[in-house]
């Protein structure tokens, strides 16, 4: 518990968790309806995942609690096991155990080689599904399951509209939208809308859904039991439940890094996150993670210290002992309107206001990424995404690679010896150079040069210019020297320090032979006129 100093900024933690957990509460509540699990299950998964964040985790400043991303993630599972409660738990629990795992493991830091393409592909898709899901409440009708269906059922919501739920939404939408920041520092946008519109409905009766009735005290512990015939699919979703929750939690711990001026633990914050989420799923909570906006009213109210995200869990607790026959009235196409306004949020701005300018593979990445997220799979969004970003990546990377016939280009006085070489021996000795990353991307432009090479007497396969090679490439070299050794060609290779030790243990060196392997282009040009002497010589001898 590195940090924990309460006495140091008592006042700021105070107000900072205060005004955190005012912000938490109506999300939570609307998160929980969302997600098919229940408005308990919001603000339970709230109080305890910004507990034990706030006690283990890496970022001493955040705020943790239900976020849309993971709670689209959830309702795809509540969806998915209808009716089976016990295994969303299960899922729950398996995703924090596999956090604590990757951060005990200190994978915290791979997570800024996701390619960016494939994080605002997902998280604009993640803004667009929680949009689409609240088109049914605004309207009055029962929430869908999944964006598709929210669409399909569109026509039937506007047939039977609900105009003082459409009302309350929209008046909802202005105050999450307009009300301007420096009010809502003091007092939050979401909970001012909460109140105000809980208190119109009630003082007019109006006809609309609400909440019902939430669960006093506190939630229950229970051990999920695990269905082994429901094994897989349980461990996919809880699999993207942790890179999701890993992905969002460490996002916002680089956003209060910037305005702490401090350095999280990346590692620690897994583990503090994993518990977090076990714990909610030990107790029917719903998961979460970081969350970037409670975490920046945190900091500018004053929150300094793990103490904040504690105090934030204690308000939220004292909701759930004595609120909850008020919070019951809460209408929820109120809840849907601050809904909304945190799908908007999420859409990635940066990337969608420079579109035009984005590499087409990228953007091809970006709009794949968004279209699967939206209308297929959040798990084989991610997935596809992170594979397709990699195979353009291979294939520019691979175009940068140059194997030539005719000499390396990046030296002309060179490249004019080798000319030279090539015509005084009338094309006896050829020239090979490979030119930057040669990797499996690229050994297809080896295989397309070997056939210009049979006939000839010697071959220096200049590898000097290659940055980096890997196994693939290095077999497809021995497969290029024993093709020209059976075709009884000499060869000889130049190869830089840099890659000499893998030659030497992958067999290239002792295919090629020692006395024919040079650490210079130069050097190698020379073994080979030696050796075209020497044969000439030795044809002369015969005749």
């Amino acid at each position: 518990m590195n940090g924990f100093s309460p006495s140091a900024h008592l006042r700021g933690d105070m107000f900072g968790g205060l005004t955190a957990g005012i912000i938490a509460l109506p999300l939570a509540l609307a998160f929980g309806v969302a997600s098919g699990a229940g408005a308990a299950a919001g603000l339970y998964g709230a109080m305890i995942l910004g507990f034990f964040a706030a006690v283990f985790g890496g970022t001493r400043t955040q705020i943790s609690g239900p976020t849309g991303p993971m709670t689209v993630v959830t309702a795809s599972a509540v969806a998915a096991f209808s009716g089976d409660f016990q295994s969303v738990c299960m899922v729950i629990v398996l995703s924090g155990l596999m956090q604590i795992g990757m951060g005990m493991c200190r994978l915290g830091g791979f997570v800024q080689f996701i390619p960016y393409p494939v994080i605002s592909g997902f998280m604009t898709g993640i803004g667009v599904i929680i949009i689409l899901l609240q088109l049914e409440p605004i309207l009055g009708s029962p929430g869908a399951n999944s964006p598709a269906m929210a669409v399909v059922m569109l026509p039937a919501a506007l047939a039977n509209i609900s105009i003082p739920s459409l009302l309350l939404a929209m008046a909802t939408m202005v105050i999450v939208f307009k009300v301007p920041p420096r009010i809502s520092l003091v007092l939050p946008s979401p909970l001012i809308a909460l109140v105000s519109m809980t208190l119109i409905a009630w003082g007019f009766d109006l006809p609309v859904r609400t909440i019902g009735e939430i669960p006093a005290g506190l939630p229950s512990f229970n051990l999920p039991a695990i269905d082994l015939g429901k094994w897989s699919h349980i461990a996919g979703t809880a699999m993207a439940l942790a890179l999701l929750g890993t992905i969002d939690s460490l996002l916002t711990s680089i956003v209060a890094d910037s305005l702490t001026k401090e350095r999280h633990n990346s590692n620690r914050e897994l583990i503090g996150q994993g518990i977090g989420n076990a714990v909610c799923g030990l107790f029917g909570g719903l998961p979460g993670a970081g969350a970037t906006m409670r975490t920046v009213v945190n900091i500018n109210a004053g929150g300094r210290t793990r103490l904040s995200g504690v105090i934030h869990s204690v308000m939220l607790l004292a909701v759930i002992l004595g609120a909850g026959p008020l919070a019951s009235h809460f209408p929820l196409a109120v809840l849907a309107g601050i809904l909304i306004k945190v799908g908007v949020d999420i859409l990635d701005y940066r990337l969608l206001k420079v579109i035009r300018s984005v590499p087409r593979e990228e953007l091809a990445v970006m709009l794949t990424v968004f279209g699967i997220t939206v209308f297929v799979d959040l798990i084989a969004a991610v997935a596809i995404g992170v594979t397709l970003a990699a195979v353009m990546t291979t294939w520019r990377i691979s175009r940068k690679t140059r194997i030539s016939i005719f000499g390396a280009e990046t030296a002309t006085e060179l490249a004019d010896v080798e000319r030279d070489i090539q015509e005084i021996s009338r094309f006896r000795i050829r020239v090979v150079t490979i030119k930057g990353p040669f990797f499996f991307g690229t050994t297809s432009q080896m295989a397309d040069k070997i056939e210009r090479l049979l006939g000839t007497r010697i071959v220096v396969i200049n590898c000097m210019p290659v940055s980096f090679i890997d196994v693939s490439a290095v077999f497809a070299l021995t497969e290029m020297i024993e093709r020209l050794h059976n075709a009884d060609i000499k060869v000889i290779v130049a190869l830089n320090e840099g890659i000499r030790e893998s030659m030497e243990k992958l067999g290239v060196v002792k295919l090629v032979g020692e006395d024919l392997i040079s650490l210079s282009h130069g050097s190698a040009l020379q073994i080979a006129l030696l050796l075209l002497e020497e044969e000439d010589e030795k044809q002369l001898a015969e005749a």
